[in-house]
């Protein structure tokens, strides 16, 4: 559809964005968004859990996540092995550029885990910059633009100003997630069988929604600081 907007979640790795907010997609699948995830880290041979299998785990990480309505396109930067520099931001820059977001999320940037630490300084400045980056005039900067949390174990000093209530969806969202971790396990879904990310997510969910009144809440920081009229 030609006015159909376009939602975008930027994480590292293939658990990232439907770790943080996955919701938020769903909500926006809901209303009929192009709702789309750029995962940077798209190479995952230098990784125990998948390796000799990454190929076959990338392809069913994308059929997962198109269950819900959502497209995933992944870059080929591997865990570890790469940063922040003009080769990276570019490869960064084109891809945003290409996908035309409205709206936008990226990993909050202070992490224990230096691929989201990356993969945070990499999408701030192509969704702020991008267009200087790849020499593009007409590059479409998001209109709002939010950083999302990854949770305890490992973002740091994270404190949101703006809240989501993902209650109606909260049951596709933890399924989504128990998917992809009944994947990476290799195992089949079950949804008796909750793994701790599942666990750990409901905790946050909880937590946010009793922040703000509702059962199940995200989360996330507002890079574009407006007025609001409460009056």
């Amino acid at each position: 559809m030609a006015d159909q907007k376009t939602l975008l979640a930027i994480g590292a790795h293939y658990d990232d964005c439907v770790y943080g907010i996955p919701g938020i997609m769903l909500k926006a699948v809901a209303k009929h968004y192009r709702v789309v995830q750029l995962i940077l880290i798209g190479d995952y041979s230098n990784w125990p859990p998948t390796k000799g299998r990454e190929k076959t785990f990338i392809d069913a990480t994308i059929k997962i996540s198109q269950r819900y309505g959502v497209e995933t396109q992944y870059l080929d930067f591997a865990s570890h092995l790469y940063d922040t520099n003009t080769e990276t931001k570019r490869r960064v820059a084109q891809a945003v550029h290409e996908i035309k977001p409205d709206i936008a999320f990226h990993l909050w940037e202070n992490d224990h885990h230096h691929d989201h630490t990356v993969a945070s300084q990499l999408s701030k400045i192509a969704l702020r910059h991008g267009g200087r980056i790849i020499d593009q005039d007409r590059y479409k900067t998001p209109s709002a633009i939010y950083q999302y949390d990854n949770g305890p174990g490992h973002t740091i000093g994270f404190e949101p100003d703006t809240f989501v209530d993902v209650s109606d969806y909260w049951g596709q969202a933890n399924e989504w997630l128990g998917r992809l971790m009944a994947l990476l396990q290799n195992r089949e879904y079950s949804p008796d069988q909750q793994s701790g990310a599942q666990r750990g997510k409901e905790t946050l969910a909880r937590y946010r929604g009793q922040s703000c009144g509702v059962r199940y809440a995200e989360a996330l920081w507002s890079a574009r600081k407006r007025p609001v009229d409460i009056l």
